[in-house]
């Protein structure tokens, strides 16, 4: 259904009229009143600044809330219950006791990291029956947003038109080190200062981070990661991607480091959770911590992502992911150690592929192309001097970035990412830059903070798996990457026997081996860093990229923002009724939109709900994506629901078409009166695109049912404590 057409009201109006001309009137004035949903959704928008346009939009949707019930300084609203969950995804409080709700691959770090072969909790899943048996996690965050200000005025003062890109910038961060010192906050309180509408407007968030969060369940991951890589960003999905963690506090109620002492967080709004369940057209808010989006790029920018960049990422991940899947499917203990690698390093492969075919089935480029002719006549037609060559600007300076944008992503995808002993080569070429720019200082804070991190890293760490990976990639990089960045200890030589000898005579590629080698003075560590075979070979690639890349792109990506930025002031001005809402830039966003099922090609139409008999037809016995536990079966067999089947099926997922991307994981999805009906945690394959481009036919996001993480807590887990805790309603009744 594209439309809400409010048949309703028209009869209500009809039966009050008194003549044929009012009935008349009343239809006409009626009609004019029809609404094009596809119009008001899409769209990620700031929640201090909902009244107005957003709340009208989102009542015409179905919502009852206010803009104060989402966000309110002084009283209790939805923002109080959403947290910034590890700094990359989000979560919501669902009980009066600080019981945190996110997505199991969220999660999924802090579980392989108390997980061993003998108590597997990735495979058996975790729960805790009682405080005393939920484990605290190192370096693991939840942060509320207590205040949103717009500084914007502050942090342009002295900025002037005239000034080149590199002074505005150095003059707008001054500013924003003395709005940041001067904000309100109490003590325990952090600021930080973003920028948004490219550089247009800027806001300060005022932020409480805990430290303290422990995890408290997660299902076995044949359950939060069911049909793992395989469905990742498909519909239908079945996967109850969910885990739960408490927030503890001091005896305050403030943050505070782990301590036995610590009692369990009392939030100031938590939510009940709906038990109803969602139907097609049923309104969804979705509230969380979207990472990056790039609406408003011009056509020459999405066109070079998606037939440049993205296919040279997507076949360097896809090599690597080959090999290393290989090893995981022969050895459990290699399967533990790269199992959230492989999931990492597998989410944006599938994506990029998704979002370059998104984009060319709807069009994208050639719309935004249509867009720009536009933009171009009225500038020309109105005279509007300023704006007249943001176009061309585009077109040179793209072209410019092309090459080097090209090798920086080898360099990031291959040196830096997915070869992993290279990235060890990195943090050690990283300690000698230290020395040649501070000395012994900066040499020994530089050591000391990759000393620090070194454990974890060969904790999960197998040379044997990364050996064919280096010499797989290393390869692509010297054949693919653009010539001029190709360093001459990768030309015309043989990889098979450089990375024998590599592996076989390198330090680094153990952690007894980079401790001995990063032993010593200064210049003693440098010294067996050269004499080093991995580093060696690893120190030139590094060198031209701090030398030749990255200089260079970042010189151009300072030009092209100001242009970016000029573009989208221009944009707002141009087109002053069209919507515009900020790019995602992992600050806390509300986005709104329907339960809704999709059309992905012709003659194919998805129905917008999962459940339960899906998964049994999808299993595999014995499979690592697709198997499924015994007592999850036997719920099945004996339709063993408890109260949250509906009409004798037990609901998995839903689909909506709510505007998220990375860092909306673990999002709280509403309903029409803040109650918590689901989790979000993917995007369809096809709607993967919504990061440059939102299209509301093809756009869905992907969520579980809060029922079915009921269930599992319930029925499948036992964990009736956790259930206890929290607050079960029945709006639709």
């Amino acid at each position: 259904m594209k439309y809400i057409k409010l048949y309703l009201l028209v009869a209500l109006m009809i039966v009050s009229c008194k003549t044929v001309q009012e009935t008349t009137s009343v239809v006409q004035k009626a009609e004019t009143q029809i609404v094009d949903t596809r119009e008001i959704q899409g769209g990620m928008w700031i929640p201090s600044l909902l009244e107005g346009m957003n709340e009208r939009e989102m009542q015409l949707l179905g919502s009852k809330m206010t803009a104060k019930d989402i966000y309110d300084v002084n009283n209790s609203s939805l923002k109080d219950a959403v947290a910034h969950f590890g700094g990359g995804c989000t979560s919501e409080i669902i009980s009066p006791n600080g019981l945190l709700l996110t997505n199991h691959h969220c999660g999924f770090g802090k579980i392989q990291e108390h997980s061993t072969v003998e108590h597997d909790y990735l495979k058996d899943g975790f729960w805790a029956m009682s405080y005393a048996e939920e484990l605290p996690n190192e370096n693991l965050s939840a942060t509320f947003i207590k205040r949103i200000d717009d500084v914007t005025t502050a942090v342009f003062e002295g900025v002037t038109d005239d000034m080149d890109e590199a002074s505005k910038m150095k003059l707008i961060n001054q500013n924003i080190l003395k709005v940041s010192k001067a904000a309100q906050k109490e003590e325990w309180q952090e600021v930080n200062v973003r920028e948004f509408y490219k550089g247009n407007q800027y806001l300060l968030f005022v932020t409480e981070e805990y430290t303290d969060v422990r995890l408290v369940g997660a299902p076995p991951s044949s359950i939060g990661k069911f049909g793992a890589d395989t469905d990742n960003w498909m519909w239908p999905r079945h996967t109850g991607d969910f885990s739960m963690f408490r927030i503890y506090a001091d005896a305050n109620n403030r943050p505070a480091k782990y301590s036995k002492d610590n009692i369990p967080y009392t939030p100031k709004h938590y939510l009940p959770i709906s038990l109803d369940g969602v139907e097609e057209n049923d309104f969804t808010l979705v509230f969380g911590f979207p990472g990056r989006t790039n609406e408003y790029l011009p056509a020459i920018g999405v066109d070079q992502i998606v037939n440049v960049l993205n296919p040279a990422k997507i076949e360097v991940r896809e090599n690597a992911l080959k090999i290393v899947d290989a090893f995981m499917r022969k050895d459990a203990d290699i399967k533990i150690k790269y199992a959230s690698k492989y999931a990492s390093i597998a989410n944006y492969w599938k994506k990029w592929i998704g979002e370059s075919q998104g984009i060319k089935r709807t069009n994208a480029i050639e719309i935004k192309r249509e867009l720009e002719k536009e933009f171009s006549q009225i500038v020309k037609e109105k005279d509007m001097v300023g704006y007249q060559t943001l176009l061309s600007d585009f077109e040179k300076l793209y072209k410019e970035m092309e090459s080097v944008s090209l090798a920086r992503d080898y360099w990031i995808e291959i040196a830096y990412r997915n070869v992993e002993l290279l990235g060890i080569t990195f943090r050690a070429f990283q300690i000698e830059q230290a020395f040649l720019r501070g000395g012994e200082e900066g040499f020994e804070r530089a050591r000391t903070a990759i000393l620090g991190g070194l454990e974890g890293t060969y904790k999960d760490y197998s040379a044997m798996v990364d050996k064919p990976v280096f010499e797989k990639l290393v390869s692509l990089y010297a054949e693919k990457a653009p010539k001029e960045y190709v360093p001459s200890n990768m030309v015309n030589v043989d990889f098979t026997a450089i990375t024998n000898d590599i592996y076989a005579n390198s330090k680094l590629t153990t952690l007894e081996g980079a401790t001995e080698l990063l032993s010593g003075t200064a210049e003693e560590v440098i010294k067996k860093l050269h004499e080093d075979k991995a580093y060696a070979f690893g120190k030139e690639l590094h060198t031209i990229f701090y030398n030749n890349i990255e200089p260079k792109f970042q010189q151009l990506n300072l030009e092209l923002a100001g242009v970016q930025k000029k573009y989208m002031k221009a944009l707002m001005e141009v087109f002053p009724n069209k919507r515009f809402f900020p790019d995602a830039n992992s600050t806390l966003r509300v986005n709104y939109g329907m339960v809704k099922g999709y059309e992905p090609k012709d003659g194919v139409y998805y129905t917008a709900k999962t459940y339960l008999g899906g998964v049994m037809e999808k299993y595999v016995p014995g499979d690592y994506e697709f198997d499924v536990p015994q007592k999850l079966q036997e719920l099945y067999k004996a339709k063993d629901y408890g109260p949250y089947g509906e009409n004798g099926k037990m609901p998995v997922d839903y689909l909506s078409t709510n505007h998220m991307t990375g860092g909306n994981s673990g999002s709280p999805v509403v309903d029409a009166y803040g109650n918590l009906t689901g989790l979000a945690f993917d995007t369809t394959w096809e709607g993967t695109m919504s990061d440059l481009y939102f299209d509301a036919d093809i756009v869905r996001s992907i969520m579980v049912d809060i029922r079915y993480v009921l269930f599992i807590v319930d029925k499948y887990a036992g964990a009736k404590n956790l259930i206890d805790e929290m607050t079960l309603v029945h709006p639709k009744r």
